[in-house]
């Protein structure tokens, strides 16, 4: 069978298309795994953010898929329904199957009368095999777990399937060749994505991951790592991003990592990981210069706030917690940051204000902070995932003003505070992070100069947009252009029209070959 799998072109407002795209890692595992008699062609939509409709439509007469697979966030969704339409505009015959994060947590979102053929629910590099086959031959689909199906008119739902054993090599590593997009960038830098383990075992109030698969952590064995970053590289990347969940929970095993990319020859790679604050903190000594003669460039620091009050609702105060003789010594955030800069690494601080009990007062404290100590900011504002505490939380309060899930993008406030109302809480991280951002260009630039040289312009085009010479010179309320950024920020949502919208000429190529 011909299978096509596509992610989203909704992007983060931290990703920017111009400085970075990163693919969808899940695609190419799920192409690794299927049987290997199907065609499988890959596409991360977020690289065509222009022309999705031309590049959807091109995709589907190109390689006539019977199956096409949908990778789907949460402020992703109604993208995803509107390209379910259109799918089915150009090929009536397909069938569709959506996964990820959101059709796992919120699969009833799916089950209306335009749904998707099929839900996989978890992880879904087996059930999208076993889904194949059974399409394939024709039988039956209840002995698939983790699969929800249409059956009639009604929706059935299989049991949940439990994390994959990844050290016993259940899941064979990614199909690169199977992308048929190219252009995946960070900061002009050929960049791609590998995976070391997946999981965590940590129960922050925010996180959807623990939500998804449950309170675990399985790892790949080293020499598989070692041989997907080989091919990452050999296939041109020159940067990549170490997309575990929580990489650093076992300590001993990240310095591990450390010394095989080492010795392996692969230390010139600049790579990007995340990390908790209190491993970096209580293990900085030693583990950060280990890290940088590893290659790494970008920590992320998953800091979330520097109040305890907030950290306690975040359910964040463990993993960011400084040890000194087996006791409690405070917010670990400083110090990680401080073993991170002294080794010549680069902090991206993920921060989290507009939480319940915020007011400017300390939602300006966090932004201080990140002033002064953060390379590279990452503040958020609290997001109603499905079925995560925060959300229950957050309902229960009556803090919830927005239930359009394409806002649940991380910067656009969809939440207020007991003292603030959501579009503040917006203006005061709006305000403060690009100034932030602009920061740290003469990093880039001394990096890769041709780079900057070449965007510098489009860079802070983006960066400040919303903002005009009225701005600059303060003859306008700077709440002017933030009003103006949000207007942009809502267009910029529209990456494809409803398929009522769209042209007859565009279906008329591919409907003829039907």
């Amino acid at each position: 069978m011909n299978v096509l799998l596509l992610s989203m072109p909704d992007s983060f407002e931290h990703m920017p298309s111009i400085a970075i795209r990163l693919p969808n890692g899940a695609l190419g595992s799920l192409a690794a795994n299927v049987d290997e008699h199907h065609h499988v062609a890959t596409a991360d939509l977020i690289l065509e953010q222009s022309q999705v409709t031309r590049t959807i439509t091109r995709l589907v007469v190109d390689h006539a898929p019977d199956v096409v697979g949908l990778s789907v966030m949460t402020f992703q969704r109604r993208t995803a329904l509107r390209v379910m339409r259109l799918i089915r505009a150009l090929k009536p015959d397909v069938q569709i199957v959506v996964g990820g994060y959101d059709p796992t947590l919120a699969p009833d979102a799916y089950t209306d009368q335009d749904g998707p053929e099929f839900i996989v629910r978890g992880e879904g590099e087996i059930t999208l095999r076993e889904l194949l086959r059974a399409i394939e031959c024709g039988s039956g689909y209840d002995d698939i777990i983790g699969l929800s199906f249409r059956d009639g008119t009604e929706y059935r739902h299989n049991p949940d399937r439990p994390p994959a054993n990844l050290n016993a090599g259940d899941i064979r590593p990614p199909l690169r060749t199977s992308r048929v997009l190219d252009g995946y960038t960070l900061l002009g830098r050929r960049v791609d994505v590998v995976e070391t383990s997946r999981g965590c075992t940590f129960d922050c109030s925010f996180c959807s991951i623990i939500e998804m698969r449950g309170r675990n952590f399985f790892t790949y064995t080293m020499d598989r790592v070692i041989a997907d970053i080989r091919d990452a590289h050999d296939r041109g990347a020159r940067a990549i991003f170490l997309v575990d969940d929580n990489i650093v929970l076992n300590v001993r095993r990240f310095e591990a990592l450390c010394h095989a990319i080492i010795d392996a020859g692969l230390a010139h790679i600049d790579y990007v990981v995340q990390a908790m604050t209190s491993t970096i903190a209580n293990h900085g000594a030693t583990l950060a210069p280990l890290m940088r003669r590893a290659g790494f460039r970008y920590v992320f620091l998953g800091i979330e706030n520097i109040l305890d009050q907030d950290l306690e609702f975040l359910r964040a105060r463990r993993k960011n917690t400084k040890r000194e003789d087996g006791r409690s010594a405070g917010n670990a955030s400083r110090d990680a940051v401080r073993h991170v800069r002294s080794n010549g690494m680069y902090v991206v601080g993920g921060l989290i204000v507009g939480n319940p009990d915020d007011t400017v007062e300390s939602i300006e404290a966090n932004l201080e902070f990140a002033r002064r100590h953060v390379d590279w900011p990452y503040i958020q504002h609290p997001m109603p995932y499905p079925r995560t505490p925060m959300t229950q939380d957050f309902r229960a309060q009556g803090l919830i003003e927005s239930e359009r899930v394409e806002e649940y993008d991380g910067t656009t406030p969809v939440v207020r505070t007991r003292h603030l109302s959501r579009d503040e809480v917006a203006f005061l991280r709006w305000r403060a992070e690009r100034w932030m951002k602009l920061r740290h260009m003469p990093v880039a630039f001394r990096h890769d100069p041709g780079f900057v040289l070449r965007n510098a312009r489009r860079m802070a085009a983006h960066t400040f947009r919303g903002s005009t010479w009225r701005t600059w010179l303060h003859v306008e309320d700077e709440r002017r252009a933030f009003e103006r950024y949000c207007a942009i920020r809502e267009g910029e949502r529209e990456y494809l029209p409803d398929v009522g919208a769209i042209s007859q000429p565009v279906l008329a190529a591919p409907l003829a070959i039907e």
